[in-house]
């Protein structure tokens, strides 16, 4: 079986133990479809998963337990034990149990994913707060991948649907630090990283993309603020005449997403966290994903949080993990397709046309 067409193996992680991470996953890989697309393997401990199972009422989830994702099964889902510690559950409550555990499920899964033992990663949420520790001194699972596996590369984070793709200038920072965080060098960068990927991850040929201005009304030619005009239109002119990027804006937020323009582009660039994540789970937030860019592996999360409000009860909604497990599997492939029509592209047409020995004279427009 080709590369292409094989049944990826998609580690999961199980986030923060007291939400409703662990209960999407469940409901997201316990349906017969879903075996058939992949093979699910969760980093975590068996007793947390039981705990969680019962207290969501979900008695016909099966799952395989074994030590390593060398020993999985390919007919159901697998849970690889990484987590020796008794995890005491206070579900709705965030704690330092909590986050050890879905830094440990984070660790082994990467560990995994480096070595190739599984083909992509999707997490559950986790909380940024009680996840902190040495090991893990981030603001949050992009900026810990970046460091683990980016082998230099930057990520870039996209809220993802089928059709409206939001990426971020700058992540999770406060506000009061965003703008001196926005630079020309710092948005044309982002405009690069955006327009490669919707290439490569998500198979567009040609993408059309927006840039958002940072002030209200676009800053009104200096009036609301200056970044508009000594930053980011500089950003943008420099993706058009040097990098050759369909680049347009910077377009006001409030009436881009309010008059629906977003529906013109490929992709949207916002200058900070809320500006684009705020409309996006406006518009989609069942179905939402979080794409990592950027980087040599493929990630991807759904777009909510721990869910403390709901952890246990049984009702959290997994269409959005089910959509990243979804996406992780379509960007794989999408990789593979876009790398394999760059390579030897000379022998590839020759084999196309059933005869590697016959040169073709492409004057002719065959």
């Amino acid at each position: 079986m080709s590369e292409y067409n094989k049944r990826l193996k998609v580690g999961i992680t199980i986030g923060d133990t007291n939400g409703i991470g662990i209960e999407v996953v469940m409901k997201a890989i316990g349906i017969p479809e879903m075996m058939d697309l992949c093979i699910p393997i969760i980093y975590g401990s068996s007793k947390v998963v039981s705990y969680h199972r019962n207290a969501c009422n979900l008695p016909g989830f099966q799952i395989n337990h074994t030590k390593s994702a060398q020993n999985i099964k390919d007919n159901m889902p697998n849970l690889v034990e990484c987590i020796d510690q008794d995890i005491k559950i206070e579900l709705g409550h965030p704690s330092q149990q909590a986050g050890l555990a879905s830094f440990l499920s984070l660790e082994a899964a990467v560990k995994d994913l480096k070595s190739g033992l599984i083909d992509v990663l999707v997490t559950a949420p986790i909380s940024k707060d009680n996840i902190q520790s040495e090991q893990f001194h981030f603001t949050g699972h992009t900026e810990y991948l970046q460091s683990a596996v980016g082998d230099g590369s930057k990520a870039l984070m996209i809220l993802c649907t089928a059709n409206l793709r939001i990426a971020l200038a700058t992540t999770h920072l406060p506000l009061t630090k965003v703008s001196p965080a926005l630079t020309i060098e710092g948005i044309r960068e982002k405009l690069q990283q955006l327009d490669a990927s919707l290439k490569r991850d998500f198979n567009i040929s040609c993408p059309r993309i927006a840039a958002l201005a940072l002030n209200p009304h676009g800053g009104e030619n200096g009036m609301l603020g200056n970044e508009e005009n000594d930053i980011i239109i500089p950003a943008i002119q420099q993706a058009v005449d040097e990098d050759k990027i369909q680049c347009f804006g910077p377009y006001a937020a409030d009436g881009f997403f309010g008059a629906r323009h977003y529906r013109r582009f490929d992709g949207v660039l916002a200058m900070y966290h809320d500006q684009g994540l705020a409309p996006f789970k406006t518009i989609a937030m069942d179905e939402g994903v979080n794409f990592t860019a950027g980087l040599p592996i493929v990630r991807t999360s759904p777009d909510h949080g721990t869910g403390y409000d709901i952890a246990g009860q049984g009702i959290a909604n997994e269409s959005s993990m089910r959509h990243a497990i979804y996406m992780a599997i379509d960007v794989y492939r999408h990789r593979i397709a876009f790398d394999e029509a760059r390579q030897n592209p000379l022998p590839k047409l020759f084999q196309d046309r059933g005869r590697d020995n016959v040169k073709l004279d492409l004057t002719k427009g065959e």
